[in-house]
């Protein structure tokens, strides 16, 4: 008897001997996934936007909201001015955002190592958790979520699901990214003597310009 059926066995016995047939667990799951809304976290807001606005702040998110594409630029210079950063910044070359007037902002078209800020824009955004997600693509390079100090990230309104499997099923039959990247607030870790340092791991900075654009959606 190898190891792997010796620890299966005390299971087993532990158990009482019951053993599930497979309809009687897929019964059960069935039936857990029968009311969504007992199972599912209430969010902090009824609306999934002022659910976001609120989950993503408490996680070290700073957040603006605009009502057009066309404010994203101003929206940026303020952030960039407010750091005390230079009117630069390495912006995602999609459509969306290349075709904004970014008169005033020098743009970057790569993402360096030590890059101060970039602009790129958000797939979804998760109300329930304050997540942002991003999905790799020709027009959307991963390094932009990684390498700068601060992120900063377009968001429509229209593209703000409430729960992580409403982000989930979205997915279901669709064309899979090659990577999809979930941001929970700026990068940070206490590893080193209990310390809170900021962008250990990624940006130490994350700003969401929320765009209100539900009205078409």
């Amino acid at each position: 008897m190898t190891t792997r059926d010796s620890i299966l066995a005390a299971v087993h016995a532990g158990l009482g001997g019951l053993r599930a047939e497979p309809d009687a667990i897929a019964a059960e799951a069935a039936g857990l996934l029968a009311d969504l809304d007992a199972i599912r976290p209430r969010l902090a807001a009824p609306d999934p936007v002022d659910a976001f606005e609120i989950k993503a702040a408490a996680l070290g998110t700073t957040i603006e909201r605009v009502r057009h594409l066309d404010d994203v630029p101003a929206a940026v210079g303020r952030y960039l001015a407010a750091q005390g950063l230079p009117p630069a910044a390495a912006v995602q070359q999609t459509a969306a955002l290349t075709a904004l007037s970014w008169e005033g902002i020098a743009q970057d078209m790569a993402t360096a190592p030590d890059q101060p800020a970039a602009v790129g824009l958000a797939r979804l955004g998760i109300a329930e958790s304050g997540s942002i997600v991003i999905h790799s693509a020709t027009d959307s390079p991963i390094l932009l979520a990684f390498l700068p100090l601060h992120h900063i990230v377009v968001l429509h309104a229209s593209s703000v699901v409430a729960h992580l499997e409403d982000y989930a099923r979205l997915l279901d039959g669709g064309s899979q990214p090659r990577n999809a990247i979930l941001i929970t607030g700026p990068s940070g870790t206490t590893d080193i003597e209990g310390s809170y340092v900021r962008g250990a791991h990624g940006p130490g900075f994350v700003h969401v310009i929320i765009v209100n654009d539900r009205s078409r959606a």
